[in-house]
Formats: C-alpha cells, structure tokens, sequence
C-alpha cells in the first residue's frame, strides 16, 4: 500500500510539472485597433441628393479631419418628408434642418448647437417668368403656384405668409403645387407649369450660377421679410464635448482659404455657434402662420 500511494505522489508532482513547462501567455501579433463610432449627419433638402453630396461631402470631411476619434457619415434624403421622419425619430446624430423643422426637433431629443451664418439670406422669394406679364400680386389668382414642400419654411411657409398677408388667399385664390425639390419649384416656373415658382436665395444663386442662359429668363418679383437660418442640432444624448468639437471644426472654416472656399459653395460666409432661445423669434412666427395661413405641428 506504502508503495502504490508513493507511486500516486510522484505521478502527480510529473503531471503538474508538465503544466508549468508547457504554459506561455499569449500575446496578439498586432496592436489592438480601436473601433471607431460612427455618427450620422443628416442635412434637409436644400438640393437634390446629388448636388447635396457634393456641396456638404467635404464639410463633413472636414468634421472627420478634425476630429479623427469618430467617424461623420453624410446622409441624404429624397425629400422633405423622408427627412423629417429620421430627424423626428432621432436617427441622426447631427442635423442641419430648416428652422422649422429645427423648433420641432427640440421636443424629439435635439437641441441647438450652431446654425448658419447670413440670416438675410433666409427669406422666401417668389419667381416669375420675365416675359410671364405678372406684375401684381392679383395676378397670381386663379394660377398654378409652385413650391419645393409643405415643410419648408422659407421656400413655402414665408412666400404662403406673404401672399396671405397682401390680398392673395392661399386656400382659395390659387393652386398650390408641392414639387419636391428648390430646383424643381425653379424648374416649373422656367418650363411654364406655374404662374411663379417659391424657393429661397441659396439654391436660387446655385441655379444662375450653373444655368445663367435659363436664369436670365426668370426674375424675382417678390421677397419675405428674414428669419434666423438653418440650425445644426445634436440628439441629446450625444456628449456634450463632441458637440462643442462639432461647432468649433464648423465655425473654424472660415480659418483657411480652403474652408471659405466650402462654405461659399453653399450660398454663405459662415457658420455660427446657437443655442434653442435663438429660434424662439420662429417659433413665433410659426404660430402665426398656423393662425393665418393653415394648421401646422410645432
């Protein structure tokens, strides 16, 4: 017995020599790479889905360039509506929505934290073909009218605000058409669809920039008063030190030659740091609107 429990003991101590002699950590042949999180940037239609990547690709670039911890993915919508429902379901990160859907978008979980610089800017204009012999506001009734969408603010709500406000009753007078798109509102006016055609300067200076022969056929026969531009919002619970990132690499545009250069491709000089008392002055004017005009959510 003496010797087979001998026997037992020395086998034992081989087994748990073996372990030791046979154990190495193991170490990865690569550093670990870090992941980076990825934040969507959604910016309202103020063009098609084509111009909009153009225009707006090198700024969120340049957001990847500045601040390279995380990743800026750019995303278009088709229209008005498409946008709206991401915005307002908080599947962006960040926004640029018009001021409208910026009042909005502060009871979905965004706030304000920059804007667009040059609020003379945001109005609404209302075309006419030069050779059209529109010259009055009543000659507008009983005509086709066009508009890029029933949420935009300055390319709809303000030019709809103006003609209720100086004798032409949006609801009865004319016929209302909601085209889809600023260059689709331009386009109808041009092509004689509609009596005029509402949009806003921005992709208006686009338009007789690219199309100077078709431009000189039209002319901007009335304007709106302004309103505070588009707004960048951020979702709420995106941290408060990137947002401030945000609105530094925005703003710090206008730092280099290169920066200036993007920022005038989109019909500005600047953008500005803001905050949610800025657009109380739209809030505002939208229940004006809504009182006036037609019932609209905000």
């Amino acid at each position: 017995m003496t010797r087979i429990v001998m026997l037992l003991v020395a086998l034992l101590f081989v087994a748990c020599g073996k372990q030791e002699a046979t154990y190495e950590p193991v170490f990865s042949s690569h550093a670990a790479v870090a992941v980076q999180k990825e934040y969507v940037v959604g910016i309202h239609p103020l063009h098609n889905p084509k111009r909009l990547i153009e225009v707006y690709g090198p700024i969120v670039d340049h957001l990847n360039s500045s601040i390279p911890q995380v990743h800026f993915r750019l995303e278009a919508s088709r229209n008005y509506e498409e946008f709206d429902k991401k915005l307002f379901s908080g599947y962006f990160d960040f926004a640029m929505p018009n001021p409208y859907q910026t009042v909005r978008s502060l009871d979905k979980g965004y706030r304000v934290f920059g804007k667009m610089g040059d609020d003379q800017l945001f109005r609404g204009i209302i075309l006419v073909r030069r050779d059209s012999g529109i010259n009055k506001l009543s000659d507008l009734k009983g005509r086709k009218v066009s508009y890029p969408a029933l949420t935009a603010l300055a390319a709809t709500m303000m030019p709809q605000y103006y003609l209720q406000t100086h004798g032409v009753d949006v609801n009865r007078d004319i016929e209302n058409l909601y085209v889809g798109s600023q260059e689709s509102s331009i386009m109808n006016v041009l092509r004689g669809h509609v009596a005029a055609g509402a949009t806003w300067p921005v992709p208006w200076i686009t338009f007789q920039q690219d199309r100077p022969e078709m431009a000189a056929q039209l002319e901007v026969k009335w304007q709106t008063e302004t309103l505070p531009n588009n707004g960048w919002v951020v979702r709420k619970d995106v941290s408060p030190e990137l947002a401030q990132a945000v609105g530094a690499a925005l703003v710090g545009l206008n730092d280099t030659a290169e920066g200036r250069a993007m920022v005038k491709r989109l019909g500005i000089t600047r953008f500005e740091i803001a905050n949610d008392e800025m657009y109380a002055q739209v809030r505002r004017y939208l229940e004006k609107f809504s009182a006036t005009v037609r019932h609209i959510e905000f």
